[in-house]
C-alpha cells in the first residue's frame, strides 16, 4: 500500500474508522494526515466536528471521549492525535481500537519510528482500520524522488541541481519539498531550476561549496580545494565541518566503487555506486584514475579521524581549517 493510493482513496471519499501512521519518514504522515483533515470534513463541518491533540498535551482518555462524541451537523467526525509517539499511554488506545466508533475517523500520526507490528494494539487496528508505515528512503533513492516530485509540480531541473539538493539536505523529504517548493514559487515551468537558483534558494556560495571542494579533490586541484577548505574555516555557520567531512566521504565512497567497477556501464555505475545520473558518471570515473585503492584507504583513515575531531574525539586542536586540512593532506600524499 502506497501514500498515493491511500490518499486517493480518502479523496474519493473511502475512508477507514482508524489509521495509525507511523515510521521514520515524517513526510508521508503528514501527507496522509493533511489530506484526511482537508477533503473528510467540509469547511462548515470542520467547526464542531475536527479536533487535533499532540501527544505530550494529552492522555488516552480524552482521545477516547472525543471519538465516542457523535459528530454535530455531519455524517463523520475526525479525532487526529499528532506526535502520537508522545502519548505515554498510547497502547491502552486499545480499548477504543476494539470497538471503534463508525462515525469517527481517528488518525495516529507516529512519527520518527515504527511501530512494533507484534502488539495487539497494531494488530487490532491492521484488522479495523489502516496501518501505514512511512520507511524512510535510501540516499540513493534520493535523486530519483526529487526528479519525480520536480515533474509533478510542472517543472525541470538539472541533474546537477538535482545532486545540489540531495547532498546538502539529505534524505529529510519535509524540507526538500519545502525547498524546491520556494524556489518554484513566481518561476515560469518553462524554465529548467538551475543549480544557481538551489544556490540562492538554499543559501549556498557558488563558488566555495562542497560540490567544488569535491570536484577539486576529484581533479587533484589543491590550490582550489586549499581555497575553498580556508572558506570554509571561515564561514562555519553556513559550512558545518562534520557535514563538509560527511560529504566529502560520500564522494570518495563513490570514487571507490566506481575504481572496483570500472568494466560497469554508466546505467549499472549509477546503480552500484548511488551515483544521481549518468551525467555524473565520468567525473567519478576521472577521479577513480588519479587515485589509486591504497591512496584511497588512506583518504578515508583520514576522514574517520578528521570526523572524530570535528566532534571533539582526540583532538589536540579544535580549529574547522587544521581538521579539514588533514583531509587535504592525505589527498595530496604520494600514491
Amino acid at each position: 500500500m502506497s501514500a498515493e493510493s491511500v490518499i486517493q482513496d480518502i479523496i474519493a471519499g473511502k475512508v477507514a474508522p482508524i489509521y495509525l501512521l507511523h515510521g521514520e519518514e515524517s513526510y508521508y504522515i503528514d501527507q496522509i494526515a493533511d489530506a484526511i483533515e482537508d477533503h473528510v470534513l467540509s469547511e462548515v463541518e470542520k467547526a464542531f466536528n475536527l479536533m487535533i491533540f499532540y501527544g505530550k498535551d494529552v492522555d488516552h482518555k480524552t482521545i477516547i471521549d472525543e471519538c465516542r462524541q457523535y459528530p454535530m451537523m455531519s455524517r463523520l467526525r475526525v479525532v487526529i492525535l499528532k506526535e502520537a509517539q508522545d502519548l505515554k499511554s498510547f497502547n491502552d488506545l486499545l480499548s477504543y481500537v476494539e470497538n471503534p466508533s463508525p462515525s469517527t475517523v481517528l488518525v495516529l500520526c507516529h512519527k520518527h519510528k515504527k511501530i512494533d507490528q507484534r502488539t495487539k494494539l497494531a494488530k487490532t487496528i491492521a484488522q479495523k482500520g489502516i496501518m501505514y508505515e512511512s520507511a524512510k528512503l535510501y540516499d540513493n533513492k534520493i535523486p530519483e524522488w526529487i526528479n519525480k516530485y520536480v515533474q509533478s509540480k510542472g517543472f525541470k531541473i538539472d541533474p546537477q541541481a538535482v545532486q545540489m539538493v540531495s547532498e546538502y539536505i539529505g534524505s529529510d523529504l519535509t524540507r526538500i519539498v519545502s525547498e524546491i517548493d520556494k524556489a518554484t514559487i513566481n518561476h515560469n515551468p518553462k524554465i529548467t531550476i538551475s543549480t544557481e537558483l538551489i544556490q540562492e534558494q538554499i543559501g549556498i556560495n557558488k563558488d566555495f561549496n562542497v560540490f567544488e571542494l569535491t570536484t577539486a579533490l576529484g581533479t587533484k586541484n589543491f590550490t582550489k580545494a586549499n581555497q575553498i577548505i580556508k572558506y570554509f574555516a571561515e564561514n562555519t555557520k553556513n559550512n558545518p565541518t562534520v557535514v563538509v567531512i560527511s560529504m566529502v566521504f560520500n564522494y570518495f565512497v563513490k570514487v571507490i566503487i566506481v575504481a572496483q567497477n570500472n568494466k560497469a556501464s554508466d546505467m549499472e555505475l549509477v546503480k552500484i555506486a548511488g551515483i544521481p545520473s549518468t551525467f555524473f558518471v565520468q567525473e567519478y570515473r576521472n577521479a577513480a584514475k588519479k587515485y589509486t585503492l591504497p591512496h584511497l584507504k588512506k583518504i578515508f583513515f583520514a576522514l574517520k579521524k578528521a570526523d572524530q575531531h570535528s566532534k571533539g574525539v582526540g583532538a589536540s586542536h579544535g580549529e574547522e581549517s587544521f581538521i579539514l586540512k588533514d583531509i587535504l593532506i592525505a589527498c595530496m600524499m604520494p600514491q
